[in-house]
């Protein structure tokens, strides 16, 4: 039985809820053999990020090259990338091994609110990254950012999944845990119009780490050969019971129970 194996580029996070860390637990659950490239390693936890030491480019190409040249990539994710040499390096990684189809999580700023992507790498990721993506997940407040539009109602959030579309990309996942709406709405914009997925806001403090393990559950989908549609609304129920079984550990904004039992999933629904 071969196995499909599943690539994550992204930071290690110390304490295990987002980046690297949460993929791999992620891609584990899902039934995919991750792989990774660490490009940054940040001291944190629950509570906040204490610092932050970016991979040197020729490494995260070296980490990229040894595992492009050994396995059959299936699908691949892109999580922190922090800096503009670190996203041209993999965007040149990409292109030489020509690995697809690719998830990018613009991830810009932690659960913490400490800043992730430097505000000069903004433009190279829109420039660089975007027309490699073949679905992009940002959170509200990165689609204003990735298309200096205001998003407030549901009609923003299409107008930028067509702005982000517009840059390259191939389809756009703006997700809804940003707004107040009860139940959330994520909306994935493509070529075929608008698909809304529905989900029950889960009132908890346990939400460390949900981008992170929301585009990891879409390139696992993709990995073992879903479409986008099927591959989203299999990872927007992951992560409903991911979130609904959270462990409750940690001061802060603790991390999802990444490894739930999968028939909670629709209780409620």
């Amino acid at each position: 039985m071969t196995v499909p194996v599943v690539l994550t580029i992204a930071g290690s996070d110390s304490g295990a809820g987002a980046g690297i860390q949460a993929d791999l637990k992620t891609f584990a659950a899902l039934g995919v053999y991750g792989v990774s490239v660490i490009t940054a390693i940040t001291a944190q936890n629950t509570v906040g990020v204490r610092a932050v030491q970016e991979i040197d480019a020729g490494v995260i190409a070296a980490q990229l090259d040894a595992l492009a040249e050994d396995f059959s990539i299936a699908a691949l994710k892109t999580g922190m990338l922090s800096s503009a040499a670190i996203i041209e390096s993999v965007v040149a990684g990409l292109r030489r091994h020509g690995l697809r189809p690719l998830v990018v999580d613009p991830v810009m700023i932690a659960k913490s609110g400490d800043r992730l992507l430097r505000e000069d790498a903004v433009d190279t990721l829109r420039r660089m990254l975007l027309p490699l993506a073949h679905v992009v997940t940002p959170n509200i407040p990165e689609a204003e950012v990735l298309t200096g539009l205001r998003i407030r109602a549901a009609g923003d959030r299409v107008a930028a999944g067509r702005a982000i579309m517009e840059l390259g990309a191939h389809a756009v996942v703006i997700k809804g845990g940003h707004s107040d709406e009860d139940p959330v709405v994520d909306l994935l914009v493509d070529s075929d119009g608008v698909h809304e997925f529905r989900a029950a806001r889960i009132a908890t403090t346990s939400t460390h780490g949900t981008g992170c393990t929301f585009s990891a559950a879409i390139a696992a989908a993709l990995g073992r050969g879903e479409d986008l549609v099927t591959a989203v609304g299999d990872a927007r129920a992951y992560l409903s019971s991911a979130l609904a079984q959270a462990p409750g550990i940690g001061h802060g904004h603790g991390p999802v129970n990444h490894f739930p039992v999968r028939q909670e999933a629709h209780a409620g629904h």
